[in-house]
């Protein structure tokens, strides 16, 4: 994975596109990392957006920096409660006072760069 991709998702916030039943919707998170050539994603307050990956795990995000220089992903996403993902986030230091309820783990299919 491109040194550059890892610095836009890992230093800027993403906006994460789900949809269940023909209804979009779109979260935005912040505390987001790169491990084995997957995106993780911090459940801190999401509702829709797990109820729609339990449901379609087809997912959409966009990330870009302050030059408007980023990147559009498709992925496939799963949704953890406990194990390693769930441990791997609770130490991250930016979630120190989060509650962490739970990991997003997006599989990338598509990389597509945009700006």
């Amino acid at each position: 994975m491109k040194e550059n991709l890892i610095k836009t998702i890992e230093e800027n916030p993403i906006a994460l596109g789900t949809s269940n039943n023909n209804k979009p919707h779109v979260s935005v998170a912040a505390f987001v990392k790169i491990k084995d050539e997957k995106i993780i994603v911090t459940n801190n307050y999401m509702k829709t957006t797990i109820e729609n990956i339990k449901e379609n795990p087809l997912v959409n995000l966009v990330v870009w920096n302050k030059d408007w220089k980023g990147y559009q992903i498709e992925g496939s996403a799963n949704y953890f409660k406990e194990g390693m993902w769930l441990d791997f986030i609770k130490n991250i230091p930016e979630n120190k006072d989060e509650p962490c309820k739970g990991a997003i783990i997006i599989q990338i299919n598509k990389i597509k760069s945009i700006g």
